[in-house]
């Protein structure tokens, strides 16, 4: 495949989710896929998330709209409920997949991936940053 004609998208789900909701708004994973396709050429859409095996059906939903699934195991505690921190899967896999992509297109609603940024700025690398409050 021509590098010049692929950008990847890195999805940070639970920020993307909840940037979304806290908007009083909820998200058409499907039509998103396709937006991120349409307005930002993305031909791969990572998508991270926790595993939670009562979800079976949405991730099922989310892997046919044509995301690519990455599961981190969650942690469950009594103060913060459900917890799946996955920002370091997504700085790997962007750099584990940074020959095969032209443009990075990160979603997320936050800015821990501040290095994975900076990183791809100095190689001289294009990305686009998408913040959940402009979905």
């Amino acid at each position: 495949m021509n590098k010049a004609l692929e950008n990847y998208a890195f999805i940070d789900s639970q920020n993307l989710n909840l940037g979304i909701k806290d908007q009083g708004w909820d998200l058409d994973f499907r039509r998103f896929r396709i937006f991120l396709k349409e307005k930002h050429g993305v031909v791969k859409a990572y998508m991270f998330l926790g595993y939670l095996k009562e979800n079976t059906k949405m991730y099922d939903a989310l892997q046919r709209y044509g995301y690519e699934l990455v599961f981190k195991p969650v942690v469950r505690s009594k103060k913060d409920g459900v917890k799946g921190n996955i920002d370091a899967e997504l700085v790997l896999q962007a750099m584990i997949d940074y020959q095969n992509y032209a443009k990075a297109v990160i979603v997320t609603g936050d800015g821990d991936f501040y290095c994975l940024i900076k990183y791809l700025n100095e190689q001289g690398e294009t990305f686009k940053f998408v913040s959940a409050e402009s979905v």
